[in-house]
């Protein structure tokens, strides 16, 4: 399963108070273009059939199309200067 670091969690937490709802969180599905790699997008709450994965009060979906490929990966962010956020994937070890 997915995991999220401490970054990405507060990241995700900080991101996800943009919405007006308990539910919501980041949502990562495949890009329209696959060499794009993910789509990443705040959601009101999960479109069925995804995988929600929570960590330190926040919440991300993870689509059913990449819920196989992202089984074995952990989710880091990093906040740049200007306050935009960056997300990366690793191989979990």
């Amino acid at each position: 399963m997915l995991t999220l670091t401490e970054n990405a969690s507060t990241a995700v937490k900080s991101l996800s108070s943009q919405i007006p709802t308990e539910t919501g969180g980041l949502r990562i599905a495949e890009a329209a273009d696959p060499q794009n790699g993910y789509a990443l997008s705040l959601a009101p709450e999960p479109v069925e059939g995804d995988t929600v994965v929570e960590s330190d009060g926040a919440r991300v979906f993870v689509a059913p199309a990449a819920t196989v490929a992202l089984d074995d990966r952990i989710l880091d962010a990093r906040v740049e200067e200007d306050g935009s956020v960056g997300f990366a994937l690793a191989q979990a070890v």
